[in-house]
C-alpha cells in the first residue's frame, strides 16, 4: 500500500545555548486505513513528532511527504489550508468553544473551508453528530455535556471536512475507562472501516496494544516500530 504520509529524517531543534533537540532523524510511513500510536516516557518527543507530522510545527531537517508531495517547506498559509482540508485533530482537552452549541462547534471548520452552502453544511454537521451518537444533543453547549460526549463532539468536528488523516494527542487522557474505550473504538472504526489513517500519541497502554502500528520513542528518537499487521518489529 502506498504511503499517505512519510517522514524522512525528520528533525526539530530549538535554537539556544545549548540547542534543544526535540526530534531526531525520524523515519516513519503512515498508510491509509492504519491505526498508529506513538508511545514513550514523558518528554521523549511524542507530541513534538505529532506536531511535525500535522504541519503545525516546521522541521529543521528532513522531509515530510503527503501523498508523495513535500509539504513541510510550504508557507504557513499553505500548510494551514492542508490542515483544514486533509487533517482532523482530537486533543486531550476537546477545545470546544464554550459559547457555541455542539452543532455550531462542528460547523466551524466546515464554514472555514467554505465548500458547502449553509443548508448543506448544517446537514453534514448533524450527520456527523448522529454518527457519534449525539444528534439529540446538538443544541447543548459543552458545559451541558459529559466529558465523553464533549470528546465525541470533538471527533465529529475532526471529521467535518472529510479528512484523510486523524491526529490525536492523548485523546483519552481526560476520560474514564468506559468513555476511553468508546473513543478508541471510534478511532479504530475510522481507520479500519473508513480507510482513514489515524495517528495518536498516548500514555495509555491499552490504546497502544490495540494499534496496528506502535512507534516507540526515547530521547527524541524513534527507537522501534512494531507493525502488528505483519507481526514483526522493525528498526526505524
Amino acid at each position: 500500500m502506498s504511503a499517505l504520509l512519510e517522514a524522512r529524517g525528520l528533525g526539530r531543534v530549538l535554537p539556544g545555548d545549548p540547542p534543544v533537540t526535540l526530534v531526531r532523524e525520524a523515519n516513519l510511513v503512515i498508510e491509509p486505513g492504519s491505526f498508529t500510536t506513538i508511545v514513550g516516557p514523558s518528554g521523549c518527543g511524542k507530541s513534538s513528532l505529532l506536531y511535525l507530522l500535522s504541519l503545525i510545527d516546521r522541521p529543521t531537517s528532513g522531509e515530510l511527504l503527503l501523498e508523495g508531495r513535500e509539504v513541510s517547506r510550504l508557507s504557513g498559509d499553505e500548510r494551514a489550508q492542508i490542515r483544514l482540508m486533509k487533517f482532523g485533530f482530537v486533543f486531550q482537552f476537546h477545545f470546544l468553544l464554550p459559547e457555541f452549541t455542539a452543532l455550531e462547534n462542528v460547523l466551524i471548520p466546515i464554514r472555514r473551508l467554505g465548500s458547502l452552502g449553509e443548508v448543506e453544511a448544517r446537514e453534514r454537521a448533524m450527520h456527523l453528530l448522529d454518527r457519534v451518537g449525539l444528534a439529540e444533543k446538538h443544541g447543548k453547549t459543552p458545559d451541558r455535556l459529559s466529558g465523553g460526549e464533549r470528546q465525541r463532539v470533538a471527533i465529529a468536528r475532526a471529521l467535518a471536512n472529510d479528512p484523510v488523516l486523524i491526529l490525536g494527542d492523548e485523546p483519552t487522557g481526560n476520560l474514564d475507562s468506559q468513555n476511553s474505550a468508546r473513543v478508541v473504538e471510534d478511532l479504530r472504526h475510522l481507520a479500519h472501516e473508513e480507510g482513514r489513517a489515524v495517528v495518536c500519541v498516548t500514555h495509555d497502554p491499552g490504546i497502544a496494544e490495540l494499534a496496528d502500528v506502535r512507534v516507540d520513542m526515547l530521547d527524541g528518537r524513534i527507537e522501534n516500530i512494531l507493525d502488528r499487521r505483519g507481526g514483526a518489529a522493525a528498526a526505524p
